[in-house]
């Protein structure tokens, strides 16, 4: 197993007085850090919310990178990497797990409630926002292949079918040009626009970007878009107001003056681990709204 490497900052938004917590057992279990888990290098999309918007939390990452990507992979054999995955986050002591990728989602998540005490949050398409904003009645949807076929995404997309001509797509190559840092060069703008710009020829004015990669390819995206008005969206920020919500509800938010950790792990090599933490950097510094 690889060691866990972490980057340590300081929380300059400290606050004088005693804790809220009665004990120091207690104020050490909610200062435990929030898992973020994804096949690779997307969940950091999900990671970055997190990082913004909740200062005093501690967060691990766990990139698998080994098994990039899921989208093709039979059931059991993702389940078997997500929970292998996650055995290994709550070894390190998280609070909760956020599983920041759809395929996982659709295809692990019931097995890791049944099996673990914590609190898990999934992901899925985003077509309840979509469907209610768009103005032209046409959304697209942009996932991968196991996503999809998923059970989150049928009865969402059953539910406003009488509402909005749903059209979805799998964003085949996506995943792999974030997974190999080529999201600006030419080759993605050409992968972007064979699949994009069919659903824009109908009509679509919500693209619903159904893979936590997918964000990483925002630029592509809004060239291929021009100057349609056509809105993207990630489900990234609604991820984060969840977590908050199951902080809340669980009374597990860390203490105002906790200083936090950024710890990313994964299933393949150092030199993986590595660009975990060097796509993160890039990652909190984007605006994937």
């Amino acid at each position: 197993m690889l060691p866990a490497g972490s980057l340590r900052v300081k929380n300059n938004r400290r606050r004088d007085g005693l804790s809220r917590y009665q004990n120091e057992e207690e104020r050490t279990m909610n200062d435990a850090p929030i898992g973020v888990f994804d096949s690779g290098l997307g969940g950091l999309t999900v990671w970055s919310e997190l990082y913004k918007k909740l200062p005093h939390e501690s967060l691990l990452y766990f990139g698998d990178g080994k098994n990039c990507p899921y989208g093709d992979k039979p059931q059991a054999e993702v389940t078997a990497y997500v929970d292998e995955a996650v055995r290994r986050m709550i070894d390190q002591g998280v609070k909760m797990v956020v599983i920041a990728c759809n395929a996982a989602t659709a295809m692990a998540i019931d097995h890791l409630r049944w099996s673990y005490a914590i609190p898990f949050i999934g992901l899925e398409p985003a077509v309840k926002p979509a469907a209610l904003s768009s103005r032209s009645g046409v959304i697209g949807v942009l996932a991968t292949a196991a996503t999809l076929r998923g059970r989150l995404f049928q009865e969402t997309s059953q539910r406003y079918a009488d509402r909005v001509e749903i059209l979805s797509a799998v964003g085949r190559g996506f995943v792999e040009l974030v997974e190999a840092d080529r999201e600006h060069t030419p080759e993605a703008l050409e992968t972007v626009s064979k699949i994009v710009s069919p659903m824009l020829e109908r009509g679509a004015d919500r693209l619903v970007l159904g893979c936590t990669h997918y964000p990483f390819l925002q630029d592509a995206l809004r060239k291929v878009i021009g100057s349609r008005e056509v809105e993207l969206i990630n489900p990234a920020s609604a991820i984060e107001r969840r977590v908050e919500s199951l902080l809340e509800q669980h009374d597990l938010h860390a203490a105002e003056d906790h200083i936090p950790t950024y710890t990313f792990m994964t299933a393949a090599d150092e030199a993986y681990r590595r660009m975990l933490m060097a796509k993160s950097e890039q990652a909190r510094h984007m605006n994937f709204e």
